[in-house]
């Protein structure tokens, strides 16, 4: 065995070993992460139909969502009515036909998304100010690492090393 061949095999085995520290991690948090989701005022659906309007710049119709959903235009247009009253999504008039209105997650229905997906009770910050510094800092250099590496494979949604380390100094604020 070469040292390729050995390296390769070391690496199988620390991913191996991430993955099943990640899903026993996960797994512990799995009751605070649910708690959070019963303790918001929407219904799967409407969740559903939010967390599509957050990934979608351009906004999306009403026609769009029902037939991505698999459900009627009524029954969209109920489910956008709800959202807009909450506060989590708007309508707008699409600028090249203005027949067409869009969708658009609101400021506010970004933000309780965006909570509800990066808030991980496993990080939270008595669990983190509870690590050594060195601990911390390997933690650092390894989700950057994954980070830019997932950025370099989805097109560029990671945060540059610069930029994580000046958001790391306000995140325990």
């Amino acid at each position: 065995m070469g040292p390729d061949a050995t390296e390769q095999g070391e690496r199988a085995r620390v991913v191996h070993e991430i993955r099943a520290l990640t899903a026993a991690m996960e797994q512990a948090a799995l009751p605070a992460q649910v708690q959070h989701l019963l303790s918001m005022n929407l219904t799967i659906q409407q969740l559903k139909v939010l967390m599509v309007l957050v990934t979608t710049r351009e906004g999306a119709t009403g026609r769009g969502l029902a037939e991505s959903f698999g459900v009627s235009m009524a029954t969209m247009s109920g489910l956008v009515d709800r959202l807009a009253s909450q506060g989590m999504a708007t309508r707008s008039e699409d600028p090249d036909d203005h027949r067409v209105r869009r969708v658009h997650a609101t400021s506010r229905g970004a933000a309780l998304a965006q909570r509800l997906v990066m808030e991980r009770p496993e990080f939270n910050d008595s669990v983190l100010m509870g690590l050594s510094i060195e601990d911390l800092n390997a933690l650092q250099q390894g989700i950057r690492a994954v980070s830019d590496r997932y950025a370099s494979l989805v097109g560029g949604f990671g945060v540059p090393s610069d930029a994580a380390a000046a958001n790391g100094a306000d995140a325990t604020a």
